[in-house]
């Protein structure tokens, strides 16, 4: 399991080139489905459009496609999806929406303009760096709870709200790859009976 960097949510950028209008846009998109989802919505909100162009990468089998959707081929989806490789990022889809300004844009101008569209896109997206987490919970006296939380804090952890009753219990979400460290700190503050326990490992944004 290793991180990646992705893209949260929707970001849009528009360029002008010779009166051809590009819209594109960027969306966080985990599986084939939501891809071509994304892309059939695009393509509804722009039906007079000439093209629309697409590109997507996915981490769930190293999947990836891109397609010209009529304009010269290798001028546009191709482009696209090295600007989506450039970034680094996966789990993402550009679709740039092209409406015709009368004034032809030889297969050079085509390149350019589908690249900075593209990167406009999502150089205007959130990204995020998807990493290995585990929730982490511990149950502890009163007396302790202040040197526990402290504890956990250093290790980078993200500290919740902590619950009191007759104990305090702490949830906290980490890297996985710092938990078994803070776990031995925290058996040691309770001296061997801490009330300790972890999730199983699962990708979230860190």
């Amino acid at each position: 399991m290793e991180a990646y960097k992705t893209i949260q949510g929707v970001s849009t950028a528009r360029i002008e080139e010779k009166k051809s209008e590009f819209i594109s846009h960027a969306a966080f998109v985990d599986t084939e489905e939501k891809a071509l989802d994304f892309l059939n919505r695009i393509r509804a909100e722009h039906r007079t459009a000439n093209h629309n162009v697409y590109a997507y990468v996915l981490r769930d089998g190293a999947r990836m496609r891109y397609s010209d959707d009529g304009e010269p081929a290798k001028t546009s989806g191709l482009p696209t999806l090295e600007a989506i490789q450039h970034a680094g990022l996966v789990d993402c889809i550009v679709v740039t929406t092209r409406y015709f300004g009368g004034t032809l844009l030889g297969t050079g101008g085509l390149v350019r303009a589908y690249t900075a569209a593209a990167a406009a896109a999502l150089a205007a997206a959130k990204q995020v760096t998807v990493q290995v987490c585990v929730k982490g919970s511990l149950c502890i006296e009163y007396p302790l709870y202040e040197m526990a939380n402290k504890l956990i804090a250093e290790s980078g952890a993200q500290l919740q709200e902590a619950e009191f009753s007759d104990k305090v219990r702490i949830p906290f979400v980490m890297l996985e790859t710092g938990r078994d460290a803070l776990a031995l700190k925290l058996r040691e503050l309770c001296r061997g009976k801490a009330d300790l326990t972890f999730s199983d490992p699962y990708f979230a944004p860190f």
